[in-house]
């Protein structure tokens, strides 16, 4: 169940992802967007299986979900769904986004992404579509020159260049990566400052990644 239906509201938003671990970059990531946007909650939803990237050393449903409940307990302005993980099978965003309107009606969602994401966005399935039905807000991430974010990289149909290009907000964004964590704990390297403390120390309990 979603625990949006705790109560009513107006402008959410929805952070998607594998969380394969969840790191501080994106926590960082979903306050950004909530300072900048003006949101009132930002619900992680992690994903089931992920449509655009190869599912490489992906943890269970079970941990991944426990993870991100772990590293946002603290924070009142956080929520956690298992509503893609429910579903099972690939996580379109175009289901969720459908789901969370049928269970909100009236609600304004804003799908959170990075730079790097938005030079994707026309691969996703039923794009324009989804464009209709949410807002999609992008903080620029370190890689992605804003330059390098114009109506033609984004091979979109107008007027969804120019919407999308008026919602990118710039951040001090930390180059933390999930891989790149997978990789530190496989070569028995810490991870400390790179993930919330308690995520650290879940992944150390249950030797997640071939950590120790």
């Amino acid at each position: 169940m979603s625990p949006l239906k705790r109560r009513r509201l107006r402008r959410m938003g929805l952070l998607g992802g594998t969380f394969n671990p969840i790191h501080l970059g994106h926590l960082i990531l979903a306050q950004t967007a909530m300072e900048s946007f003006e949101l009132e909650r930002v619900l992680f939803m992690p994903c089931s299986v992920p449509p655009h990237k190869r599912s490489v050393n992906l943890a269970s449903a079970e941990h991944r979900l426990a993870m991100v409940r772990l590293a946002i307990e603290t924070d009142p302005r956080f929520d956690c769904s298992d509503m893609e993980l429910q579903r099972g099978g690939i996580s379109y965003a175009i289901d969720t986004v459908q789901e969370l309107h049928r269970h909100n009606p009236g609600m304004e969602c804003c799908f959170i992404i990075g730079a790097d994401t938005l030079l994707e966005l026309h691969q996703w399935k039923k794009i324009t579509e989804l464009l209709g039905l949410c807002r999609f807000v992008t903080v620029a991430r370190p890689g992605i020159a804003h330059e390098a974010l114009t109506p033609d990289t984004l091979q979109l149909p107008p007027p969804w260049p120019d919407t999308l290009l008026r919602d990118v907000c710039r951040s001090r964004m930390v180059d933390i990566a999930s891989s790149d964590i997978r990789h530190r704990l496989a070569e028995g390297m810490s991870i400390r400052y790179l993930v919330p403390e308690s995520v650290d120390m879940y992944i150390a309990e249950h030797r997640l990644y071939g950590g120790r």
